[in-house]
């Protein structure tokens, strides 16, 4: 007789995200209060590029009271403040709430007196020294070390702890412009790998026929659309119903929806759930009048700080979220609009943080959903070839 080992979960690949965020970095070993400069200076510099912020712990010695309708009970506030936007919570805010509230962030920086993060920048301060030494467990991935102009050195015990410490970068702590460049260099070797996304899972009712399969340029129009994207992703998939697997060529990937019943929705879920941490190039298979080009100028004015780089529709001023490209960060975003009822994918870009781009060639940007743009595409294609 066997048994088979009980699995409580379903087997999901998460996302490499600390206790904040991706990129988080706890600032540690000197006074909190040239911890906060030193945040204030590279958040200063990288913020026109990159959404930063911070974390730290109230320096308060004393019990104060709750601020605000949070005295009286209230569970939160919410405060539009005409510059900024103010939350007040009254609950104690667990891992995975912080996670969520951080979600868009590229770069997190934490005082480490009071808090840790994944990564570390450590600072010789000499009259901090024995507070150091008590946070040595937490000096797991030390990535920078900073001297303060009083120390001498890296401390003997730093040296113990961390054995490879001569080959982090070392640098002076009013060395601002090596900070900021170390920072700057972090984020954009960070930057999430491009997958490719041919959605070719619709059902196409309107147009009586699976237009994934229609033959424009020798081939099959969701083959023709995996080759384009081959130049410009590291891995190319096309996104299926599970029961068109088996008509897919052998020799493309495919990556079968895992939400079911959503359409293009769905698949882009399906993707972020096989590869949480890759941001993904995402093309419907209906645009036969598609080009290199117009794929081309989107990934090269891609911003990962956005949420996703999209096209803005030629027909009116909302983005095109079926040739877009869409960033890791996402993914709990188009989460968050499904729990409330929304699978709509432009929904989703309308009201985010997106890069919205022109089309140099807005006839690229045509997509076919029944007979009648079929037979408009054929004449378009016929007297481009004509005219060539």
């Amino acid at each position: 007789m066997t048994s088979k080992e009980h699995k409580k979960h379903a087997d999901l690949k998460r996302p490499a995200i600390g206790n904040y965020g991706r990129n988080e970095w706890a600032i540690v070993g000197a006074p909190c209060v040239y911890i906060k400069g030193l945040a204030d200076k590279v958040i200063n510099a990288l913020s026109p590029a990159y959404k930063c912020a911070y974390a730290d712990t109230s320096h308060q010695d004393e019990i104060i009271q709750a601020p605000g309708r949070l005295a009286n009970g209230a569970y939160i506030e919410y405060t539009d403040q005409i510059n900024y936007h103010q939350f007040n919570i009254n609950s104690l805010n667990q891992p995975f709430g912080l996670r969520q509230q951080f979600v868009d962030a590229d770069l997190v920086l934490v005082n480490g007196n009071h808090q840790q993060a994944k990564s570390q920048v450590v600072i010789i301060y000499q009259n901090k020294r024995a507070s150091l030494q008590k946070r040595l467990e937490q000096l797991t991935n030390v990535e920078l070390i900073l001297l303060a102009e009083n120390a001498e050195g890296v401390f003997d015990f730093i040296q113990e702890a961390i054995p490879n410490w001569q080959e982090i970068p070392l640098y002076q702590l009013d060395d601002t412009d090596k900070i900021i460049a170390f920072f700057k260099n972090k984020l954009e070797s960070a930057k999430p790998i491009l997958n490719g996304l041919v959605l070719a899972g619709g059902k196409s009712e309107r147009m009586g026929f699976d237009k994934g399969t229609v033959n424009w340029f020798g081939k099959e129009q969701r083959y023709f659309l995996a080759d384009l994207l081959k130049p410009l992703s590291k891995e190319i998939f096309i996104s299926c119903r599970d029961d068109q697997r088996a008509g897919i060529a052998k020799e493309y990937r495919v990556l079968a929806d895992t939400f079911t019943g959503l359409g293009p929705f769905g698949a882009i879920l399906s993707a972020f759930r096989e590869q949480p941490d890759s941001a993904w190039l995402v093309i419907a298979c209906d645009l036969p009048l598609l080009d290199v080009e117009t794929i081309e100028y989107l990934v090269a004015n891609r911003d990962p700080s956005k949420i996703a780089t999209a096209y803005q529709s030629p027909d009116n001023e909302f983005p095109e979220p079926l040739i877009a490209m869409w960033e890791p960060k996402s993914y709990p975003q188009l989460l968050s609009f499904l729990s409330i009822g929304y699978s709509c994918p432009r929904k989703v870009l309308i009201n985010s943080d997106v890069k919205l781009l022109q089309a140099k060639n807005p006839e690229a940007l045509s997509n076919v959903n029944t007979p009648e743009d079929l037979e408009k595409v054929k004449r378009t294609l016929h007297q481009k070839i004509v005219g060539s």
